[in-house]
């Protein structure tokens, strides 16, 4: 089989030497168009892959280096979050807390006319449970009454106070008070979901 070397080797030398170049060219083209140039895109890949994974080992390291910092904080917002639970009766709870309510009244010497509880407002993760109060007593007794409601251990509000009936007897001033006392209850993860849904 003639490949042509016979051809070739009778040529000039700078033919030769144009051929072999030319030869060479081709041979480093097909190589680097072939072997490097999918071995550079994917090298410059793997460089950009390696520069995220060290971004993201730096951003960890910071983390584990804060650590003990957001355990700490994670710790006190977790104690926090318990002792403002305390103050949120759940709804077992509710009865006893408005016992508790008209109990201080009592002791404050008020009478009750009127306790209506009303219909609960659910929202995030709390129900406002609103009742409708109307007292008669004494000026100093509704003042005790409101001080002992805000000593109790759960969040009672007391608002939309209005005073009627005002009649004063030497140095006793009797009145009777008309308000709305709040509490708030908390949601357990069923009513939660139920009032997302409801929302929705």
């Amino acid at each position: 089989m003639d490949l042509g070397f016979d051809k070739i080797a009778k040529r000039p030398t700078n033919q030769k030497i144009i051929m072999l170049v030319a030869l060479l060219l081709a041979v480093g083209a097909l190589s680097f168009f072939f072997l490097i140039k999918p071995k550079y895109a994917e090298l410059k890949e793997l460089k950009g892959k390696l520069e995220t994974l060290q971004q993201q080992i730096q951003k960890d390291r910071q983390i584990a280096d804060n650590l003990p910092v957001l355990l700490k904080e994670y710790d006190r917002l977790n104690r926090e979050l318990n002792a403002a639970l305390t103050e949120l009766p759940n709804q077992k709870e509710i009865p006893a807390l408005l016992t508790s309510v008209t109990d201080e009244g009592r002791k404050s010497g008020l009478d009750f006319l009127v306790f209506k509880p009303g219909t609960e407002v659910k929202l995030d993760f709390y129900a406002a449970v609103p009742v409708d109060i109307t007292v008669a007593g004494s000026f100093q007794s509704v003042g005790d009454f409101f001080a002992a409601v805000g000593n109790l251990p759960r969040i009672v509000n007391i608002s939309n106070v209005n005073f009627s009936d005002i009649k004063i007897t030497g140095d006793r001033t009797n009145l009777k008070v008309t308000c709305l006392a709040t509490t708030f209850r908390f949601l357990d993860k069923k009513e939660q979901d139920d009032a997302k849904n409801v929302k929705k």
